[in-house]
């Protein structure tokens, strides 16, 4: 049987003007938490995917005992539906721009207010998978004075992306972790759609690298799944959240 947890999990419930609904939230503080020091924060959407198919919390537990990673709290945001989702995460998605706002203007301060957090945006990190990391990205882009960091696991990229992207005023302020699958050419959409992810995610590559922004790209021998998106966490962890 696999050891327990030695931080602590959580969750609550929290009531979103801007998503007009009440938003589950999970929650993992470390081993030996204290209001007397200060956290980073690494706020993962699709939640639920983060804590319970990527294991983040024991990953993350593990990475802190080895000496590779810094103490963080993990936030997870999951999704009440799958249709709700692809509104919320979609960069032209009906709610994207009310998800990016409850984000910026009520989990930040929040979280801010509940823990005792660096108020930094370089100690606040967007993860995502697919959609969830698409979303991240845009959050990060409109809001780089709050979110420093993000980690993408096989974001959806199309124009709306890209153009995100190329207009983005500070690069250099927002330190990005980035891969995508070499099998994930026919990748199978929410809405039904077969699309290929990899192409345009190697168009996001150039343009990223060509912003400048702070910048780390991998590509991994597989498709659109958890399995693999799992097994890259640690190497995702202690780019953007090393021990210091």
């Amino acid at each position: 049987m696999a050891r327990p947890y030695k931080g602590t999990l959580s969750e609550e419930t929290f009531n979103s003007e801007y998503l007009q609904t009440e938003q589950k939230l999970l929650y993992y503080t470390p081993p030996n938490f204290t209001p007397l020091k200060s956290y980073d924060m690494l706020i993962c959407q699709d939640g639920n995917d983060y804590f319970q198919l990527g294991r983040i919390p024991r990953q993350v537990e593990e990475l802190v005992e080895e000496a590779e990673l810094r103490d963080v709290i993990i936030v997870g945001v999951p999704y009440p539906s799958v249709d709700e989702r692809r509104k919320r995460y979609h960069p032209d998605g009906e709610k994207a721009e009310a998800y990016i706002r409850f984000l910026a203007h009520e989990l930040v301060p929040y979280l801010d207010d509940k823990f005792p957090t660096h108020q930094l945006a370089a100690s606040r990190t967007l993860a995502g998978d697919s959609l969830a990391a698409t979303i991240s990205l845009m959050a990060a882009i409109e809001y780089p004075s709050l979110f420093g960091q993000v980690m993408m696991h096989s974001p959806y990229v199309n124009k709306t992306v890209l153009d995100a992207v190329s207009n983005c005023i500070k690069p250099e302020s927002i330190a990005i972790y980035h891969v995508i699958g070499t099998k994930e050419t026919e990748v199978k959409t929410t809405d039904g759609k077969v699309l290929d992810f990899l192409s345009p995610n190697r168009e996001l590559n150039e343009l990223l690298t060509e912003k400048n922004f702070p910048y780390t790209y991998f590509e991994f021998e597989g498709d659109h799944t958890w399995t693999y998106w799992q097994k890259d966490l640690p190497r995702a962890l202690t780019t953007l959240l090393p021990y210091d």
